[in-house]
């Protein structure tokens, strides 16, 4: 499951969208908790529990742990809410930036060590310093774009080619970045009139991941048909749909329609080769098999569903044999 994911379980869930922000400052302890790093576990932990049935995501701030050398109690932390608070995600505050062979380290520090669901990063170094993050498809990757510190305009509102650069992040981000659905942008609540305009970029380059379709082509999955069936799962999983080019030009045929979990196919022949009809709320594709002589087959599926009172095109495939 992915980030994303775990946030809108939990939000219908919880039914609420409350991040809970877990900075610990000892100075500021109510009596009764020792203001060291056991201290500091202590009092969070107070608050996981007080909240969980509350929250969409825990967000402790990593600065406010390691000060005070509790990185073993953070770690400590979050494995506590993973085991009784499974359906509410971590979102680890660190603001991570820096080179690439750096930000491998922290990424292996954020998603291996503290087993966090998502993390924030500062993408101002350009996106190579993003990549090791973005490596860990089913993490969550929230980039700094438009920050609600005073001093962020000195950067953040600089002009780039007609835009402010924080326009440039956010577009960047939801065209070129985002290619898994991983990526979320910070823009402080200070600003609300920062807020709509970074939705509104997002929102002109909005899509779903499953309005996306990836085609292959039969010579790269016929030679290697294991590895072709593991790359299918894998795009599955991250919620693209999957379309075999070309069937039938070479060297598959249409039972490669009953191997692979794929979502449609791109038929190689004239329209006089197949007949397709609609019956009982299916596609029926019926087609002559040239190489074993006359043996006729039927391509059936299901092709719609009911959806509202009217059908809605969906596309998975079973090939049968059949007969007139």
């Amino acid at each position: 499951m992915t980030f994303l994911d775990q946030l809108c379980e939990a939000e219908s869930l919880n039914q609420s969208m409350l991040c809970v922000g877990l900075d610990p400052e000892p100075s500021r302890f109510p009596t009764g908790i020792t203001r060291d790093a056991e201290g500091i576990h202590d009092f969070c932990l107070k608050i996981v529990e007080a909240t969980a049935d509350l929250a969409i995501a825990f967000k402790p701030q990593i600065a406010y742990f390691a000060a005070h050398g509790a990185e073993d109690q953070l770690e400590r932390l979050m494995q506590h809410m993973r085991c009784n608070a499974p359906h509410v995600p971590v979102i680890l505050d660190a603001k991570r930036g820096d080179i690439g062979s750096t930000a491998e380290q922290y990424a292996v520090e954020a998603f291996e060590r503290f087993k966090a669901d998502a993390l924030t990063v500062n993408p101002y170094m350009g996106k190579d310093s993003v990549d090791p993050y973005l490596a860990y498809a089913d993490k969550g990757v929230i980039l700094l774009c438009r920050t609600s510190n005073p001093g962020g305009s000195d950067l953040q509102f600089l002009d780039v080619g007609g835009k402010k650069l924080y326009e440039h992040v956010a577009e960047l981000v939801a065209t070129k970045w985002n290619t898994t659905g991983q990526c979320a942008l910070v823009v402080g609540a200070t600003f609300p009139g920062e807020i709509a305009r970074v939705r509104e970029i997002v929102e002109e380059y909005d899509f779903t991941r499953d309005r996306l379709v990836v085609e292959l082509t039969e010579d790269s999955y016929a030679h290697d048909r294991e590895a072709a069936l593991r790359t299918i799962e894998g795009l599955h999983a991250m919620g693209l749909r999957i379309v075999l080019d070309d069937i039938g030009a070479g060297y598959s045929s249409l039972s490669d329609l009953s191997t692979y979990p794929i979502d449609g196919v791109k038929i190689e022949a004239t329209a006089a080769d197949f007949d397709i009809t609609s019956e009982d709320n299916q596609l029926v594709i019926r087609g002559r098999q040239i190489e074993t002589g006359e043996r006729d087959y039927l391509h059936r599926g299901i092709a719609a569903r009911p959806l509202a009172g009217a059908p809605t095109v969906v596309m998975a495939y079973l090939l049968i044999p059949w007969r007139a």
